[in-house]
C-alpha cells in the first residue's frame, strides 16, 4: 500500500523533472519569445499537470479502455488481422498518416462546432507557451484529442508494441510544439511540425489555422498552412474565460448565458 501510494506521487514528480531537464535548455539557449520561467499563470499550468498525472489521465484511459472493444468490433477481424501482420515500419508510416489525418479534421471541427470549442478553449486560453502550458487541457477535451489520434490504431488492428511507442513519440512531440522554442528548420518545415507554427495556432484569431501536429502535410493539403516569419503578437482567446484552475475545468460544463 505505502510503496502504491510512493509510486502515485513520484511517477508525477519523476516526469517533470525529466521533461524540465529536456525543454529547460531549449527554452533558455532558443527562446521563440523573451519570458520569465515563473511567467503569469504558471500555477495554473502546474495544476493542469497534477491533474492529468494524478487524476485525469487514468480516467481518460479507462473511457477508452471501455470504447475500444466496440470500436475494434466495425472492423472485420480477418482485416485486422492483415493490418497487424504488415513490417512494423510499413505499420507506423500508416499510424502516423492516419492518426494525422483524423487529428487535423478533429481538431478543427474543434475550432467549429461550438460545444467543442467550449472545452477546447481551455487549452487555448493559455496567454504564454511553453512546455508546462501544454498540459492545459480540459479533461473532456482529453478523451476526444486521444481517442482521435488512437482510433485508426483501434479499428484497424495496428500491432500494440507500435502503437505503444507511437503514443509516446507523440505525447512528446505535442509538448515540444508548444515549448518556448523556436529553431528555425528551412524546408524542412514543410514536413516536420514546429513550435513556429504551432504558436500560430495559437493565436487569438480562433481560425488562425495549423491545425495539423506531427507534420504540416494536412494543413498544406487543405489549405490553412499559416507560417509568417514573426512569433504572433498575443496568444489566447478573444473571449472571457476564467483563469483559475477550478475555473476552468467548469467553465465548459455550465449552461451558456444567452446574450
Amino acid at each position: 500500500m505505502i510503496l502504491n501510494a510512493l509510486y502515485f506521487f513520484a511517477a508525477p514528480l519523476l516526469s517533470f523533472v525529466i521533461l524540465l531537464a529536456i525543454f529547460s535548455p531549449l527554452e533558455k539557449y532558443f527562446p521563440a519569445r523573451v519570458q520569465k520561467f515563473f511567467r503569469p499563470a504558471w500555477f495554473t499550468d502546474l495544476c493542469f499537470f497534477l491533474g492529468q498525472y494524478l487524476i485525469w489521465g487514468a480516467l481518460v484511459f479507462a473511457a477508452l479502455a471501455f470504447l475500444a472493444p466496440w470500436i475494434m468490433g466495425l472492423v472485420p477481424a480477418s482485416f485486422r488481422s492483415i493490418v497487424h501482420t504488415q513490417a512494423w515500419w510499413l505499420q507506423a508510416i500508416e499510424i502516423i498518416l492516419l492518426s494525422d489525418l483524423f487529428i487535423y479534421w478533429g481538431h478543427r471541427i474543434q475550432h467549429r462546432v461550438p460545444f467543442l470549442w467550449r472545452f477546447h478553449a481551455v487549452h487555448h486560453s493559455a496567454e504564454h507557451l511553453d512546455w508546462l502550458a501544454a498540459h492545459r487541457e480540459h479533461p473532456l477535451d482529453t478523451i476526444y484529442t486521444v481517442g482521435l489520434i488512437n482510433l485508426p490504431a483501434f479499428l484497424l488492428g495496428f500491432d500494440l508494441s507500435t502503437l505503444a511507442a507511437f503514443t509516446a513519440f507523440r505525447g512528446i512531440w505535442a509538448i515540444y510544439i508548444h515549448s518556448n522554442v523556436r529553431l528555425p528548420l528551412g524546408p524542412l518545415r514543410m514536413l516536420i511540425g514546429a513550435p513556429e507554427l504551432h504558436h500560430w495556432h495559437h493565436a487569438k484569431e480562433r481560425f488562425a489555422g495549423n491545425y495539423a501536429n506531427l507534420s504540416p502535410l494536412m494543413d498544406l493539403l487543405f489549405g490553412t498552412y499559416r507560417h509568417p516569419d514573426n512569433e504572433p503578437t498575443e496568444l489566447g482567446l478573444a473571449e472571457p474565460f476564467p483563469r483559475s484552475y477550478l475555473g476552468q475545468l467548469m467553465h465548459p460544463l455550465m449552461p451558456k448565458k444567452k446574450k
